[in-house]
């Protein structure tokens, strides 16, 4: 099944849920404070990462996140958390959580969630290089390249540009991308898809005479080659 990192300092809670997992056919791994969970997370690989919202010291489960996603970790993560108001799971999501579970939680519902996300995050042998044009995006190493060219981004703009690239050719709406790429429901009144998607476009497009990243008025944004 794949890979599970779990990162949760209540040791009974943490052998209850590798177990729950192992019988699902899960590797599990388990450590129990921040610091640990970050370093076996970003020495290997896993499929997902089940991570405790409350962790003990000085590097809390939102410390963690964030420090993974800036050095451009996308393993898809399941926050687990004993606080539950809306702002909470909010803070969660922006921070780089693909998920959100309140505690006390059923397993059944924790091992659903956690194949949803393996599902989601299953990278198919012939999907580890995408192009558009001469815009090319290698998986395995996640470097981007176009016309020979390498272009650097941030990890939450290779996100962006990873899901635009899987739909190439096709309106993507911000609806969309705040689902997919954000992981929370959009939000009218911020600009942070506009803000995002001005900068991919300054990386991908701006030194090229054939933009690939277009405007589509009133429905959203689409990558393409126009002829």
């Amino acid at each position: 099944m794949g890979r599970v990192l779990v990162i949760e300092d209540d040791r009974r809670t943490a052998a209850e849920i590798s177990a729950a997992l192992g019988d699902l056919g899960f590797d599990v791994e388990c450590t129990y404070n921040g610091r640990d969970g970050l370093l076996r997370a970003t020495a290997e690989t896993y499929d997902a990462i089940v991570l405790d919202r409350m962790l003990p010291g000085d590097l809390d489960g939102l410390g963690v996140l964030a420090t993974l996603r800036t050095v451009g970790i996308e393993t898809p993560v399941l926050i687990l958390s004993a606080l539950s108001a809306v702002d909470e799971r909010v803070r969660g999501l922006r921070a780089g959580g693909d998920d959100y579970l309140t505690k006390p939680f059923e397993f059944v519902e924790l091992t659903a969630r956690l194949e949803a996300l393996a599902r989601r995050n299953a990278i198919s042998p012939r999907e580890t290089d995408l192009r558009v044009g001469d815009l090319q995006m290698d998986l395995l190493t996640r470097s981007v390249r176009r016309g020979g060219k390498s272009i650097q981004l941030l990890p939450r703009e290779y996100r962006l540009l990873e899901y635009l690239m899987r739909h190439a050719g096709q309106v993507v709406t911000r609806t969309m991308l705040f689902e997919e790429v954000w992981g929370y429901h959009y939000d009218p009144q911020t600009n942070v898809i506009d803000v995002h998607i001005s900068r991919l476009r300054q990386a991908i497009d701006k030194d090229f005479d054939k933009p690939l990243l277009h405007t589509v008025r009133g429905a959203g944004y689409s990558l393409r080659e126009d002829e």
